[in-house]
């Protein structure tokens, strides 16, 4: 574990260090892009944050090859050398898109090569446990087609939940530190050399998130882009591919007694491993309504538009910030609600804690404009935000009677007809160099053509 936490150490403190560079260079070379009708943030912001994320995916294996627990899973798989190609393959299309924004069919194909790439190396699923059943062996072409359609799921999900601050590196975070716990018990309790890639991809995955979230918090500083988006996507579909395609089920020795008895055992320990997007079921949830809501209203599934999740939250009221908490308790929720409950299947108490963890995450939902506010003693400990307001002297005015008439004109603007918003040029120097903050008169409504 010590080998696994210095592995995750380095390569978020190599990503930390290189994003402030990064984000001068990106501000340098122009990567920039206007100001979108479908965008959240007001200031232009430079991308190419994910070459802050490659490299530290890199001084992260790097360290991992000279330490002594961590040195066999490069002697005894080629799934690093895999890993590294792909997301090599993957980072250099990303970056060009960020720059030159390319187009999203070449984009795809860049996608299923960095995923054959992989495949050619070793990386890709052999079998496939079926509860009740056995192991399935699959066949080469079978295998490779469900490796590559799990590649492109997985990076294309990520792609599509990345549209708030920290949303993206937060929720693929949170997904691969429950892999890391799943896989880490497998290799740890079953002794399954097997599972060492996984838990290692998972750590590295971790530290690059880590290391990048503090400079793309709200407000963010730089965004990851394409380049760092689909790196992450690529990274964490591969931990899923190690674990499912590389780990012989037949090993647990779970496929014992009775059929019944071994669908039982069977079910809870293989729902990450089968359905390993189910760890990422918001941005899987979001790829597959936006397809469908383009795909309706006659627009290409690529097209972009306001009707992502984290979109709709922000029509219903909720600030940016609580936007994203709540994306990452509900993530957290399916994630470590499925570990748990592979680890503790027979226990109530597992699914008794899911049940009310929901109810409580389905009423901040129903309370978009409830803000919190800390008490008088710890009001120096928490942000702005949540301190209580100090009544300034002079005329009284009725704090609701404002609150009310704010929101009553809120609500007669949001009714207007939306105008279409002006882009605002990239500044050479960065957003604080373009002069005051450039405001837009309203938002287009969630589901709208932007």
């Amino acid at each position: 574990m010590r080998d696994y936490l210095l592995t995750l150490c380095v390569t978020a403190a190599v990503t930390y260090l290189l994003t402030g560079p990064v984000r001068k260079f990106a501000i340098a070379t122009g990567a920039m892009p206007e100001i979108r009708a479908r965008d959240v943030h007001r200031e232009p912001t430079p991308r190419l944050g994910g070459i802050a994320m490659f490299f530290g995916l890199c001084a992260g294996l790097l360290v991992a090859d000279h330490l002594q627990n961590l040195n066999s899973v490069f002697e005894l798989s080629n799934e690093p050398r895999a890993l590294l190609s792909g997301a090599a393959l993957i980072w250099i299309i990303g970056v060009l898109d960020d720059k030159f924004e390319i187009d999203a069919l070449i984009k795809l194909g860049g996608q299923m090569i960095a995923a054959g790439v992989m495949v050619i190396q070793g990386l890709t699923i052999l079998w496939i446990p079926v509860p009740g059943v056995g192991t399935v062996s699959l066949t080469q072409w079978q295998g490779t087609l469900l490796t590559v359609a799990l590649v492109v799921i997985t990076i294309n999900a990520v792609n599509f939940v990345d549209g708030l601050d920290g949303l993206a590196a937060g929720m693929v975070c949170i997904a691969a530190a429950a892999f890391f716990l799943y896989s880490y018990r497998i290799w740890f309790s079953y002794g399954i050399e097997a599972a060492a890639p996984a838990s290692l991809f998972t750590a590295i995955l971790m530290g690059m998130c880590l290391g990048f979230l503090p400079h793309n918090m709200h407000p963010a500083r730089i965004f990851m882009g394409d380049s760092g988006s689909m790196l992450i996507g690529l990274v964490l579909a591969a931990a899923a591919i190690s674990v499912t395609g590389q780990v012989d089920p037949d090993a647990l020795k779970i496929f014992e007694g009775s059929t019944r008895q071994a669908t039982h055992a069977a079910l809870p320990v293989f729902i990450p491993l089968l359905l390993p997007l189910t760890i990422i079921a918001i941005p899987v949830a979001d790829l597959v309504l936006a397809i469908v809501r383009r795909t309706w209203n006659g627009q290409s599934p690529f097209a972009a538009d306001r009707g992502h999740l984290h979109h709709r939250l922000l029509e219903i009221g909720h600030s940016h910030s609580r936007a994203v908490l709540i994306m990452y308790f509900w993530s957290a929720l399916i994630a470590f609600g499925v570990v748990a409950y592979s680890v503790h299947s027979a226990s109530m108490w597992s699914v008794l804690l899911i049940v009310a963890l929901s109810a409580v995450g389905l009423v901040l939902l129903l309370l978009p404009r409830f803000t919190p506010r800390a008490p008088r003693w710890a009001e120096a400990f928490v942000p702005p935000r949540y301190r209580r307001r100090k009544m300034l002297p002079g005329p009284a005015v009725p704090a609701l009677a404002y609150e009310s008439e704010s929101e009553s004109e809120s609500s007669q603007t949001s009714l207007e007809e939306p105008e279409e918003r002006t882009p605002v040029p990239a500044g050479v120097n960065g957003a604080t160099a373009i002069g005051p903050r450039s405001r837009f008169p309203d938002r287009r409504k969630a589901g709208t053509r932007g």
